[in-house]
């Protein structure tokens, strides 16, 4: 990896092409929680609340919007809301916990990187690290992670809580790595919902695994972005295609876009890894677990037992 990915700091590099890291509940679009279910609290002081630079509420829309755009979009809104995500959300994510998603499937048991105990001196990437819960379990096992977000205040949280290893912010479309520096690859519900072309994260992500590296992701289950983003029966009912691929976008009252969530079929994500030369290893569709009575945005026991929330591609470099 490029000099300056240090311990202690955020090391920032500038995005030369677009990308986007994480999302977080929405009650208008499909996008989702960031990864993980239970933990303590992440709140080690008092997280200061910058103030929200859009006096109007961002008017929720279908349209195009391409690679520039949806980053500079959605680098915006996780500065702006990174703080409000985790005051809503830091008891839930935990500081270092490792959960693929708000169906509460933990690494521990699901060993999607491989069994815990062979994960010792690993170099891994996370992507989309958020605060970095996931990148300080991989360290807890014995692991040398790095986290990399788009969202220099995720990573100032990250900072917050604490940890050894590396926060880079970068566009995980142009990854500031050398060739073959990682041994595995991870990013639970960050960059690929977030991106308008999923080939050029992928790509990046194929660079700098070693041969034989592991790319584990997991997005909203594609099924999801034909049901309405409520919790309720009203959740239950198809409301779009699940063929419209046209972007959702939030955006002022100039027309400016402050989020952006692409959609991809099920399909479309199967021949985005197998052209950007990864075998798909394993497709994980986690089930609603009883003990999860969580609801929030659109998760709900109902909807999560009835209708995937989430999808899990376990990908592998030749």
């Amino acid at each position: 990896m490029r000099e300056g990915a240090h311990p202690g700091r955020i090391a920032a590099y500038p995005a030369q092409e677009p990308s986007r890291e994480a999302t977080q509940v929405r009650k208008t679009s499909s996008a989702t929680p960031r990864r993980r279910v239970a933990g303590k609290s992440t709140t080690r002081e008092p997280i200061i609340q910058e103030p929200d630079s859009f006096d109007l509420e961002p008017e929720a829309t279908r349209r195009t919007a391409g690679a520039a755009e949806s980053s500079r979009a959605n680098r915006g809104w996780w500065d702006r809301n990174a703080d409000e995500y985790q005051i809503e959300h830091g008891t839930f994510l935990g500081d270092d916990r490792f959960v693929w998603g708000p169906e509460g499937l933990d690494e521990v048991e699901a060993e999607l990187l491989g069994p815990p105990e062979e994960l010792k001196d690993k170099d891994v990437l996370e992507i989309g690290a958020g605060a970095a819960q996931c990148a300080r379990w991989l360290a807890a096992q014995g692991a040398r992670p790095v986290a990399l977000d788009l969202s220099h205040r995720q990573l100032q949280h990250a900072l917050r809580i604490g940890g050894s290893f590396p926060l880079v912010c970068a566009d995980a479309a142009a990854l500031p790595f050398a060739d073959a520096s990682f041994d595995l690859a991870c990013s639970a519900y960050g960059a690929l919902p977030f991106v308008a072309d999923p080939h050029r994260v992928l790509r990046e992500v194929h660079r700098v695994l070693r041969p034989g590296g592991r790319f584990v992701f997991s997005v909203t289950h594609p099924i999801r972005w034909a049901f309405p983003d409520e919790p309720g029966p009203e959740g239950l009912t198809v409301a779009s295609s699940y063929f419209d691929r046209t972007p959702y976008v939030e955006q002022d009252e100039d027309g400016r876009a402050v989020y952006v969530e692409h959609h991809r079929t099920l399909g479309d994500r199967v021949r985005d890894i197998v052209s950007t030369g990864f075998r798909l290893v394993d497709l994980v569709e986690p089930e609603w677990p009883a003990w999860n009575t969580s609801e929030w945005g659109g998760w709900s026991p109902l909807r999560g037992g009835l209708v995937p929330g989430t999808a899990i591609f376990v990908c592998e470099r030749a």
